[in-house]
This record gives structure tokens, sequence and C-alpha cells, in this order.
């Protein structure tokens, strides 16, 4: 059974990082974005209180929970105004893949810094001419006498300045049928032919984005994460987390601009009322919170089924999840700017900033449009258009 109401546990857990997030805040995130910073007092105090780390083995120096206790730090931290992308991205699909399937010496190697923040991984799945096809990846590795060499381009790679290393999705020949299959290696960002290039969004945020460019990369053997012939099984094993772990970024982000609003509509009086008491102020911003705890359960079943073990029911869930989140996100906000008025769009408010970065959550990891693909195949079993 999937538990819809939250133990003690979760609830102390909820409420110590809400308490951690609250001393930082949205301020102290626009502050660094400004300077060109990375958030790293924050990420730093987080490790050391067992946040990053909390869905890690224990005796890798985890909290020995799961993705459900995981989503719930990036959720506070969210709503108090200072998220942590790089929560989706380290422990979230690098830290799960290498303690499901990485070796033993990768587990000792990269578990303990992942787990206390003292190292961070990216990710790097998306390329230029593949989109949200990774059937199409083009990253290539070939054996070369013991070792591997890694060949091909990466786009809107997140963290790769602040990263040790990069958790490649490349694709090797099956001696067998001569077709590629996918496989996960675990690429030092300093390796020789490793090349990253800022890309300039206009979307601002502490963590950069970067084309990656792979020149004969050399690695050997043990960077190959897990069995060559998984493929799959283990590159869903991350990404099932990563879709969770994207809906608790953006409930946490729809609930910090709901509570911006709320506390505006409550306060701002017109005509002798504040204009919360007026229905057309009032039932919109009602309608954002059951959208956004109706999101929030999605997650919850998502990551207990996940937890639990079950890959199948977890992949549907995490995609419905991701979908809903990322709706009540858009639409929290824009309710949320439209009732400040003129004030919402004010850097005083902080707001206005939220209009951009509340798309990421339609568009990234996996457009709504490839989720509705997923459900429509996947759950209710009708015939693909491609």
């Amino acid at each position: 059974m999937t538990p819809v109401i939250e133990s003690e546990e979760h609830k102390a857990l909820r409420s110590a990082v809400a308490a951690l997030g609250k001393r930082y805040g949205r301020d102290y995130l626009t502050r660094t974005i400004a300077e060109g910073k990375h958030l790293t007092e924050l990420w730093s105090e987080a490790g050391k209180l067992g946040y990053l780390g909390v869905n890690l083995p224990e005796e890798y120096g985890g909290g020995g929970g799961g993705i459900t206790d995981l989503s719930i730090v990036l959720e506070e931290l969210g709503a108090a105004g200072s998220p942590l992308l790089m929560l989706v991205v380290s422990p979230a699909i690098c830290g799960t893949v290498i303690s499901r399937f990485g070796t033993a010496e990768q587990k000792r190697t990269w578990l303990p810094g992942l787990a206390d923040g003292t190292r961070i991984m990216a990710f790097g799945i998306t390329e230029p001419d593949a989109g949200s096809n990774s059937h199409r990846i083009t990253t290539t590795a070939r054996k070369d006498g013991a070792d591997w060499l890694l060949t091909g381009r990466k786009v809107f790679i997140s963290g790769v300045d602040m990263a040790d290393a990069v958790l490649i999705v490349g694709r090797t020949e099956d001696a067998r049928t001569g077709r590629l299959k996918p496989c996960l290696f675990i690429v030092p960002t300093d390796a020789e032919g490793f090349h990253k290039n800022p890309i300039d969004m206009e979307l601002k945020a502490a963590e950069k984005q970067f084309e990656l460019v792979l020149d004969d990369v050399r690695l050997p053997a043990d960077a190959l994460v897990g069995d060559e012939d998984a493929g799959l099984l283990q590159l869903f094993a991350g990404l099932n987390p990563e879709r969770i772990m994207t809906a608790a970024f953006a409930i946490g982000m729809g609930r910090h601009a709901l509570g911006k609003a709320v506390e505006y509509a409550r306060d701002r009086t017109v005509w002798k009322a504040p204009i919360g008491a007026h229905q057309a102020i009032a039932h919109p911003l009602a309608q954002a919170h059951i959208d956004l705890e109706l999101a929030r359960l999605m997650m919850q079943k998502a990551a207990h089924l996940y937890d639990a073990g079950d890959d199948i029911g977890a992949g549907e869930a995490a995609n419905m999840a991701k979908y809903a989140a990322g709706e009540a996100c858009v639409k929290a906000v824009d309710q949320a700017v439209h009732t400040l008025g003129g004030n919402g769009l004010t850097r005083e408010f902080g707001l206005a900033s939220l209009i951009t970065a509340a798309r990421v959550a339609r568009i990234a990891p996996v457009s709504r449009e490839m989720i509705l693909n997923y459900v429509s195949h996947q759950t209710l079993g009708l015939p693909k258009s491609y």
C-alpha cells in the first residue's frame, strides 16, 4: 500500500529542512545568482546536516532512506525560496545509480562524498540531435585494450563547473548483434579530451548549463557503471528519481509563489477590505493550492513505489507526478504574479523571475508531450504515432 499520511520521521525531516531553508531564503538565492556564485553555503550546511545524502546507504555515510526522503528535502528548500537543483542530479540520479549498480570500489569512492556534499556528480544524457529520444544517442564508447574511448556531445548538462565527474550516458556495440546499447560511464571533469562550454541562458540560475564535447576521452575499465548488457534497466533506475525530484522542485517553487501571494492578498487592502476577501482573488489561489497538493500526492506515490522496488509502477507514477507538478507550478506562479499586479513584476517581491523558471518544470527533463505519449502508450495501450 502507498501511504498518504507522512510518518513522524518524515514530518520531522520536513520541519527541520524548512527551518534550514528559512534561514537562507529567496534573498540568498537571488544575491548568489547576481554575484555569479554557487549556493555553496547552503549546499555545505545541508550536507553536514545529512540532508543531501538522506537517500543513500548508511554504510557509505548516507541516511539510509529513499527518494521519498530526498524529495521532501528538495520540496522544502524550494518552498523556502532556495531550491538546490543539483539535488536532482548528484544524490538522486548519480547516487542512486551507483548505489544500485556500482562496484564496491565505485561505491567507496563516490557515495560518501555525494552524501556529505564534498563531491558532486553531474549527469549527461541530452544530445543536440536526440532530444527526448534516448534511443538516438550517438555518444559512443569503444574498447581500446582494457580501456574505453568515449566520443560524443551533450547539451544542457547542469552544474558541470561544480562537478568532480559526470555520469555520461553513452552507447557500446553489442558483439552479438552489432547494435548499439546504452551504458553509463563515470567521466572525471578533468579528463583529457573532456571539454565544457557554457550555454548562454536567458534564465538566470545558480546552476549553469553546459555543452560537453567528449573527444576520445580515455577511461579505465572500471569507469563503466554496472553491467554492460543491463543498459536500459540501469538508465531508468536514474531517470525515475529524476522525474520525482523534478516534481519536488516544481511543487516547492509553486508553494513559495503561492505563499507570497496569500500573504499579499491577506494584507493588501483596497476599498476597505483585504483583496483576499474577494472571490476573484481567493478562489484561484485556493485552486492553485489544491493542484499543488494533488501533485504532491502523485509524487509521494511515485517515490514510495520506487523505494519499494517497483520500477515499472514507479515509471508511470513518476511521469504523471512530473506532469502534474509542472502544470500546478506554472499555474501557481502565474496566479501569484497576477494577484500582486504590478508588484508581481518588481524585484522587491521576487516573483517575476519565477515565470521563466516555472516553465522548466514543463520542459525538462522530459516534455509534458512526451509524458502524455508515455501514458497513452504504456498505460492506455494506444498505438504510437512515431
